[in-house]
């Protein structure tokens, strides 16, 4: 069974602990071209990070992806000590300093507030329930990856119902555009009749080869089955790629770009301005999908 198409957007979180600590860990994604994984993991447990990345690259292949790990340490008490070399060094000091300058002898708040003469020992678990708190740390992720994936394939469906209906509406105009009376045989000759006559006119007119030459330019130009059938070629080949599903964001996003200039060949080619105002319409929802297109993975 192919994978769902999903969108980039996404946002998941899990918690859990163990005796003595709890955790939160939050997952959000928007779009990116690439896969660009951005965690913040505590001090501590920084072997976790490398874990998260490989369980994230395997889950995912697009978005800019940001996960927050926070850590509760409950019943532990940081404690704070006097370096006492550092203490020792600071005292010699002083009483050097003393015999050569006259100044009042410092406050012991003074002292102790000197750099590294006192130090904070974070509160830690034993390396059992340390062990025990990294595993649920990574069940947890597995269980935020997953939800994570929900929220990107739920949306995923949204973005796939407008570009449908997008393509819905390409199809229709390119058919529009198709059964106009302007492209008939008898439209554009007649256009092509006005345009050669008026190459003609005065006493610089064209040479019989350069008018047959001006004549097939203005003939070609003024064919768009190239671009009728190369749009509706785009159209069968998107709504494919979104059948299929799985991560087909580049693919459609290169599909809306052909589109995008079909469209305006289409514009640069008209004889009629129905014609230019219905490839002005195709123009309006190509954009629509190709911003589209830049949710999907």
């Amino acid at each position: 069974m192919s994978k769902p198409i999903a969108s980039m957007t996404g946002f998941a979180r899990a918690s859990g602990g163990i005796s003595g600590a709890s955790f939160n860990l939050e997952i959000k994604s928007v779009n990116a071209r690439g896969l660009d994984l951005r965690l913040r993991v505590p001090h501590g447990i920084d072997d976790l990070e490398n874990l998260l990345r490989q369980k994230l690259s395997k889950a995912l292949t697009r978005g800019a992806v940001q996960v927050n790990l926070n850590i509760t340490y409950e019943h532990l008490q940081s404690e704070v000590s006097v370096n006492q070399q550092a203490l020792d060094t600071v005292l010699a000091a002083m009483t050097d300093l003393a015999s050569k300058v006259e100044a009042d002898r410092p406050r012991l708040d003074g002292i102790l507030g000197l750099k590294g003469v006192l130090e904070l020992t974070e509160a830690q678990l034993n390396d059992e329930d340390l062990a025990d708190l990294k595993q649920a740390i990574l069940n947890a992720a597995d269980n935020a990856i997953a939800d994570l994936i929900a929220s990107r394939e739920a949306e995923g469906l949204n973005v796939q119902a407008f570009l449908t209906q997008r393509l819905v509406e390409i199809a229709e105009l390119t058919l529009k555009a198709e059964e106009h009376p302007a492209r008939s045989r008898e439209a554009i000759l007649e256009k092509l009749q006005g345009q050669i006559a008026q190459l003609q006119e005065g006493e610089n007119g064209l040479a019989e080869d350069r008018l047959h030459a001006e004549a097939l330019m203005l003939a070609t130009k003024a064919d768009i089955r190239e671009e009728l059938d190369r749009l509706a070629a785009h159209v069968d080949a998107a709504r494919k790629l979104l059948k299929g599903g799985g991560a087909v964001g580049r693919k459609l996003d290169f599909l809306s770009q052909e589109f995008n200039r079909e469209a305006n060949t289409l514009c640069s080619k008209s004889n009629h301005v129905d014609l230019t105002a219905i490839g002005l319409d195709l123009k309006a929802a190509i954009d629509q999908l190709r911003e589209q297109v830049q949710n999907i993975e």
